[in-house]
């Protein structure tokens, strides 16, 4: 292929990445944080729901601070769906300690539902608030969480709100995958406009951190209408908007920590269930975006590593290039930044996506195969899509 090609090519890399840079920097002022909402006029009954399996290491730390919340009128659910490691003992011991908890001990699972959808579907039946908080147990909430959440919720006039929270990484195994997935997100969706829109693909849901006013709950058919769907947040949010109803997502950095996972193996297996769900089982747009996404992070450094040594590319070719590292690396410092990432990681991405893209892969691969799995359990074959 003749220079001029090549040239127009790394010129298209720089534009899209200014666009992602455009995206981030209107997301900085879009994504709005808990606690600059006025004082909510009323204080609405919130049910905090929280299914647990095999959590004994992280459930008694989640629980003791959705307790401890700063707010009138709540309760706190847990349903036990099925765990072996200890976690019931710890839940006796803590619905001891406080009346406030209750623990429901899980029915057993109907065919055609994934457990956490159905442990949900349970803890939302049995909830008495006008308010539904799902969230997990390898969470912590500060303890005016909740009061800052609903006075968002409200302001907003929101039906579904949702939101970003501190991710700990800890591991290289988390630093080198957790963050990178996070990247992506706020480099690709235009907060703003995913409010205005009522696009169900425009939304990003965490099902980390999911307030849902009872009656959209109710009215979009709850975790019954995903149970088959192994990213329930994300298909959740989308039938909020295929309803018409109001989805926002906010910054809950400063009241929520998460530490997803503890090892690159609990990374490999929680991403190799979630990434190609995300993409609703689609294979062409699937490869399509991770490869993309690895030729814009490789070719340009290919290209000035080329002009390192003795086989200089052609000179017109360098100065998009430069251009297109500059704007990669600005993309990841400013994300890192604004969701409280470790900023050394920005110069590590060539080697966080590369990673992903395994992990992407292997999603794809165990997908395909029948032999993904969540928590000790097969996940349902899914049927792969073309487009």
């Amino acid at each position: 292929m003749s220079s001029s090609f090549w040239l127009q090519h790394q010129v298209s890399i720089a534009v899209f990445l200014a666009v992602l840079l455009l995206i981030v920097l209107s997301n900085l002022r879009a994504l709005r944080p808990l606690g600059t909402y006025p004082a909510p006029p009323r204080m609405p009954r919130v049910s905090m729901l929280l299914p647990v399996r095999d959590e004994a290491e992280t459930v008694v730390s989640c629980l003791r601070s959705l307790l401890a919340q700063d707010y009138p009128d709540f309760e706190v659910l847990v349903l036990d769906d099925g765990s072996t490691d200890g976690t019931g003992d710890r839940l006796a011991e803590l619905q001891a300690q406080n009346r406030r908890l209750q623990v429901l001990p899980g029915q057993p699972l109907p065919e055609g539902w994934l457990g956490k959808h159905w442990a949900c579907q349970q803890l939302a039946q049995k909830a008495s608030g006008d308010l539904l908080l799902f969230t997990d147990a390898d969470t912590r909430h500060g303890p005016g969480m909740l009061r800052a959440a609903v006075a968002a919720l409200l302001a907003e006039e929101a039906d579904l709100m949702t939101a970003f929270v501190q991710q700990e990484v800890i591991s290289w195994g988390e630093r080198l995958t957790v963050p990178v997935v996070f990247w992506c997100f706020f480099s690709v969706l235009p907060i703003g406009l995913a409010h205005r829109l009522r696009l169900p693909g425009l939304s990003l849901t965490n099902g980390q951190f999911m307030l849902f006013r009872r009656a959209a709950y109710e009215a979009i058919g709850g975790h019954e209408a995903v149970r088959a769907n192994p990213v329930d947040d994300i298909a959740l949010g989308r039938r909020v908007k295929e309803a018409g109803l109001r989805w926002r997502l906010v910054d809950a950095l400063e009241f929520v920590r998460c530490r997803m996972y503890r090892s690159f193996g609990q990374a490999l297996e929680g991403f190799g269930k979630n990434l190609f769900a995300a993409f609703d089982f689609r294979l062409l747009e699937y490869l399509f975006v991770w490869l993309w996404m690895m030729w814009i992070v490789w070719e340009p450094l290919v290209v000035l590593m080329l002009k390192a040594t003795a086989m200089s590319p052609p000179k017109p070719m360098l100065w998009p290039a430069t251009l297109a590292v500059a704007e990669t690396l600005a993309l990841w410092l400013i994300v890192l930044s604004r969701l409280r990432f470790p900023r050394v990681l920005a110069f590590l991405y060539p080697l966080s996506v590369s990673l992903l893209l395994g992990v992407a892969l292997r999603s794809l691969a165990w997908t395909v195969a029948g032999r993904a799995a969540w928590k000790g359990r097969p996940l349902p074959r899914q049927r792969v899509r073309l487009v």
